[in-house]
């Protein structure tokens, strides 16, 4: 059983090409939303929920992303980076490469291209009572109208299953051990995931609350007239 403070690993490796022009000299997680780097509003949301350890990877202009955050000394967190080769690993590599500084216990993942109003705490919650067998916590949410196929379902017993409706969140609650025995290469997450779905080893919520992709341009203009008219 998983005990606090839980360590939290902010995805940030993304080249964000369809956020281009901004990204073009701006790296996709210090875009703004309403004047503030998207980043931002996960690391308060992190240290909200009582996380001490952040981590961080990057690749595209990630130098930018340290010189912006620093160490997190203003939020009262420790910020770690882990540095990745232009291109980045893919989502399942870049957890790879900095496994040394997650530890052993279960970790929260966020995608730093997301917004929402999820309470970060209930991943806090869930990884204090993570089953022995368990790899992984995913927040689902009704699929939006670009990803109307979905991605995976959610069961009566609270396990998500490989294919349904919902589309995932990109905020999870990983362990470790869905990754051993894995080196450090270009490695999907999405497969690791379904591999462990049919094992029963992955559980999940469905979170019908604000939740908004920032992947484009246009979405990026929605989600700013819902939060900042």
């Amino acid at each position: 059983m998983s005990k606090l403070p839980v360590k939290a690993m902010i995805l940030a490796a993304g080249r964000g090409n369809r956020l281009r022009p901004l990204t073009d000299t701006l790296p996709k997680p210090l875009v703004p939303l309403c004047g503030k780097p998207l980043i931002e509003y996960h690391i308060e949301k992190l240290v909200a929920a009582g996380v001490s350890d952040i981590i961080i990877n990057h690749a595209w202009l990630g130098q930018q992303i340290e010189q912006t955050l620093g160490n997190g000394e203003r939020w009262g967190v420790t910020i770690h980076y882990s540095p990745e080769p232009e291109g980045g690993l893919e989502t399942a590599g870049g957890i790879i490469n900095a496994l040394p500084l997650l530890g052993s216990e279960p970790f929260v993942v966020i995608n730093g291209d997301v917004f929402t109003e999820f309470d970060f705490g209930e991943l806090i919650e869930q990884a204090c009572s993570f089953s022995e067998n368990q790899l992984a916590h995913l927040v689902l949410v009704p699929s939006p109208l670009f990803n109307a196929k979905g991605d995976f379902g959610l069961n009566s017993a609270g396990l998500v299953e490989s294919q349904g409706q919902y589309t995932f969140a990109g905020l999870s609650l990983l362990h470790p051990d869905l990754f051993k025995g894995m080196n450090v290469d270009f490695i999907k997450l999405a497969p690791l995931l379904r591999e462990a779905m049919l094992k029963q080893q992955v559980s999940g919520a469905l979170y019908s609350g604000l939740w908004s992709d920032i992947g484009t341009l246009q979405r990026l203009q929605e989600t700013e007239q819902l939060l900042c008219p």
